[in-house]
């Protein structure tokens, strides 16, 4: 067993972490008819620049959501994009620092071939890779794989399977099982190669993974599962947490809940970063901010709206009067998060229907924030500093001026005050989460869970 050579874990005051949500045609559904903004997410050289503008900012990683299947009626970036792996490895090749995270589902996926395609951007980016572990929301995915769609129960019991076996995987190998000694001609210590012989209720895999271990040891893992199944599922394995939220109170009482998760796990509160999802609309004043927000919402119709919601909601909304009040209805099986939280703030605050479309439709639900980059600051650290949040997931609502408009005018504020990194300390994404290393744990017994 090799041992942990993390560096100590410091008591530096508290920083934000800033994780890039990246859609080519940007957050907003919209986002790619304002003037001069991206209109394809299937141009590396759109994506590369978007990148330099994240490793500019010393943001922490890149992030890239996924879905398995194209509806021309939903968010363009979800319906025409590059595959999230590929296109990761490519930009692997154009930056240095900032960490670089994909989804791949545990539905519709397979542990030997997502530890083994993880693994491999680790080793390519040099100790960057971060994999999204997600059980696939959407029914509409399983006729592109002939599987009937698990209920959300039965995805969770699969999901806790999928991550410990590809943990298992990636712990195969010790740190120097690769000898490569010329002189006795031993390339491979095989007493430090491991099986796994993982033989579960979904999922039977010998192991060893064909590649050594990673330069993390294990990529990071991110998750955003906002039900309880997936609360669990995180506090037990992800690194970093995305979640759904739309006030700070409501943000401080899921951030509370996840921290106190943890220990139950042998986990500190710090081992886990909790990063809302915000979509920024920045100006140089209020106004001008205000102007961007009404620009992007003008382009959206009603049949629009309607599309966007009944796909979020998991239910036919033509039925119903965007004036209306929100009907009663049950909270989906699909987006369960989305559709809670939507539903829940919308009883609360006695929105209408069309009240729900305007936040849904900005950034398909997630936290708008529109105002000057004071304003934007001076949320953000109030976020941060009730502990509603150990930093943000930035959706810009399009690119690339919209997300120049937050590291241009909100990042210096940010480092100014001392609440976000001057530059880069570290070379790999643990090293920007202020993650330990991980020791290896042996491979030769069936992952236990």
């Amino acid at each position: 067993m090799t041992v942990n050579n993390a560096s100590t874990k410091t008591t530096a005051p508290r920083q934000m972490h800033l994780g890039l949500f990246i859609l080519g045609t940007g957050s907003h559904v919209a986002g790619w008819r304002y003037p001069n903004a991206f209109d394809r997410f299937e141009s590396i050289d759109q994506v590369r620049r978007i990148a330099a503008i994240a490793e500019r900012g010393k943001f922490d990683l890149i992030f890239m959501g996924d879905n398995l299947y194209a509806d021309p009626a939903a968010h363009p970036s979800y319906t025409s994009r590059l595959e999230p792996l590929t296109m990761l490895s490519a930009i692997a090749m154009t930056t240095s620092k900032i960490g670089l995270g994909a989804t791949a589902s545990t539905t519709y996926g397979d542990p030997f071939s997502t530890a083994r395609a993880f693994a491999s951007l680790d080793h390519i980016s040099g100790g960057r890779a971060a994999w999204n572990a997600v059980t696939t929301a959407n029914p509409v995915s399983a006729a592109n794989f002939g599987r009937d769609h698990p209920d959300h129960s039965l995805r969770y019991e699969i999901a806790e399977e999928f991550v410990s076996t590809v943990k298992g995987l990636w712990d195969c190998w010790d740190d120097d099982a690769i000898v490569a000694d010329r002189a006795s001609g031993v390339y491979i210590d095989p007493a430090k190669m491991h099986p796994l012989n993982h033989e579960g209720t979904y999922f039977q895999v010998k192991g060893p993974l064909n590649i050594s271990r990673s330069p993390q040891g294990q990529p990071v893992v991110l998750q955003a599962g906002g039900s309880v199944p997936g609360q669990k599922l995180a506090a037990r394995t992800a690194d970093v947490v995305f979640s759904v939220v739309q006030d700070m109170g409501e943000a401080q009482k899921q951030y509370a809940a996840l921290k106190a998760l943890l220990p139950s796990f042998g986990r500190r509160p710090d081992e886990v970063t909790m990063l809302p999802g915000v979509m920024p609309v920045v100006g140089r004043t209020t106004r001008e901010a205000f102007d961007k927000l009404a620009t992007l919402q003008g382009f959206i119709s009603e049949t629009n709206a309607l599309a966007l919601l009944s796909d979020r909601f998991g239910t036919d909304m033509s039925a119903y009067d965007l004036d209306g009040p929100v009907p009663e209805i049950a909270t989906s099986d699909s987006y369960h998060s989305f559709s809670s939280v939507m539903l829940a703030k919308a009883r609360r605050e006695n929105m209408s229907l069309r009240d729900v479309y305007n936040l849904m439709a900005a950034a398909r639900g997630h936290w708008v924030l529109c105002g000057s980059a004071e304003q934007v600051a001076d949320t953000l650290q109030a976020w941060f500093e009730s502990h509603a949040a150990d930093g943000f997931n930035i959706m810009p609502p399009y690119f690339p001026d919209g997300f120049d408009d937050f590291v241009d005018l909100v990042v210096p504020i940010l480092q100014e005050r001392g609440l976000f990194r001057a530059d880069y300390t570290g070379t790999t994404l643990r090293d920007h989460l202020g993650l330990a290393r991980p020791a290896t744990r042996r491979g030769d017994a069936a992952v236990t869970f």
